[in-house]
């Protein structure tokens, strides 16, 4: 028998690896964010005051990564999340996304994805808002009004407001919501976006609490700070849920799941941390506002349970996803994609994370700007911190003293990485804040 030339195996070897990659049916994808949820709230990562165990089980056989960081504030994150792009560069105000943005549902949708997005909204009160950002499905709270949103909730679906009066218990109806979402689009490709009601305050009861009152009606009612751990508890059973029904329709295998918190946990919890106390730090900009758990399960592609010690960025999800459907990586953006680190690739990791901060309340006009990396923190007036010796911030380091060299190239590189954004906020969105402040925001 005659044997093939050496160069026409490789070429048939090559043929046949690319042939399998083109017919590789694309993930699902499920991106859940919990509201003001910090790093030090799971037990995976080291919490020692909640019970997380469902996130727990999927670190252990996924991927827990130990440096992500978003804004401190809820609506910021979003936006940056949603679009992959520094707040600098399209933040307005709080609870508005600007029209004009294009999001990761816009993306997935056009290359096929059923698209879905169930929680929490604050991005402007147009009704067709969800679908003007991509989104085929919607079942959210505040999204055109403010009702309360845990016993006896009301919630909008498609934008049509609904009221609930039976002792329904909102964070329980809008993982129904996922659930049947999941259920009717098992046939894929999906991308389901769910940035949960809880955990954020006011803590009141959950359906699992033994002082639960169906019967509750509006957000003052039944208010204790014990309740944060039982939402805690609840959040993680959603979670859960979600992972029970992709297990149930046959799906969980290529299903990409994706678990983050938008911001630092609120202010009045303290909890156990790594044998200390670590009090909320939400609005702040230490690692108690931005710090937050980061867990991904991908059996496919995720066999093992594994740390990354990277350094992630809410912009890096949208380039993450695309990279993953198969869709071409925007290059209007931020972020950098991670999905090597998801297969156990080195990939590219970042040398740096940057933020521009600016709740923009009313007439606040407020900037925080720094870049950090693992060691060194910079911010825009000058202060530079060793989070390793300082990690919350306490005694900035004097700027033009720095003594070693490694402070000093650390200090170089990260004024480097501001000058790079030192004209990036468009004049356009100033001049629309302030048309917006010219009036109280709704």
């Amino acid at each position: 028998m005659t044997k093939a030339p050496f160069s026409a195996v490789i070429l048939s070897l090559i043929f046949a690896a690319v042939s399998s990659a083109l017919d590789a049916p694309r993930p699902d994808l499920i991106l859940i964010m919990a509201d003001d949820f910090g790093y030090e709230c799971v037990t995976a990562n080291g919490g020692e005051s909640y019970r997380t165990p469902h996130l727990d089980r999927l670190a252990a056989a996924g991927a827990r990564f130990e440096q992500c960081h978003t804004l401190p504030l809820c609506t910021p994150t979003r936006v940056q999340l949603m679009t992959g792009r520094y707040n600098v560069r399209n933040y307005l105000n709080f609870g508005t996304l600007p029209r004009s943005e294009t999001t990761f549902a816009h993306r997935l949708k056009q290359a096929g994805y059923a698209t879905g997005i169930c929680g929490k909204w604050q991005l402007g009160r147009e009704s067709d808002a969800p679908r003007h950002f991509g989104f085929d499905e919607a079942c959210l709270w505040q999204h055109t009004r403010r009702p309360p949103r845990y016993a006896n909730p009301g919630l909008e679906y498609e934008g049509v407001e609904k009221d609930f009066t039976g002792g329904e218990y909102g964070p329980g109806l809008v993982n129904d919501f996922a659930l049947d979402f999941l259920t009717r689009h098992k046939g894929g490709p999906f991308f389901l976006y769910y940035p949960m009601i809880l955990t954020h305050d006011p803590f009141q009861a959950t359906p699992d609490s033994p002082d639960w009152d169906p019967n509750t009606v509006g957000e003052r009612e039944n208010r204790h700070l014990k309740h944060f751990a039982e939402m805690t508890a609840w959040m993680d059973k959603m979670v859960g849920r979600v992972d029970a029904k992709l297990a149930e329709l046959g799906i969980r295998d290529n299903t990409l799941l994706m678990f983050i918190g938008d911001n630092g946990t609120h202010r009045s919890v303290t909890s156990r941390f790594q044998g200390s106390d670590y009090r909320g730090g939400k609005g702040s900009t230490t690692r108690h506002g931005t710090h937050v758990p980061f867990i991904a399960s991908w059996p496919a592609k995720i066999r093992e349970g594994r740390v990354n010690r990277d350094l992630i960025s809410t912009a890096d999800f949208l380039p993450t996803m695309c990279e993953a459907a198969g869709v071409a990586v925007p290059t209007d953006i931020d972020g950098v994609s991670f999905l090597p680190q998801l297969r156990g690739e080195r990939g590219i990791p970042r040398d740096w994370l940057y933020c521009w901060y600016s709740p923009r309340q009313r007439a606040d006009r407020t900037v925080r700007e720094f870049a950090w990396d693992h060691r060194h923190k910079l911010y825009r007036d000058g202060r530079f911190f060793d989070l390793v010796a300082d990690p919350d911030e306490t005694s900035p380091l004097n700027f033009t003293q720095l003594e070693g060299k490694s402070a000093a190239a650390a200090a170089k590189r990260l004024q480097a990485v501001l000058d790079r954004f030192q004209d990036a906020r468009p004049a356009e969105l100033d001049r629309r804040f302030e048309q917006t402040t010219k009036s109280p925001l709704p």
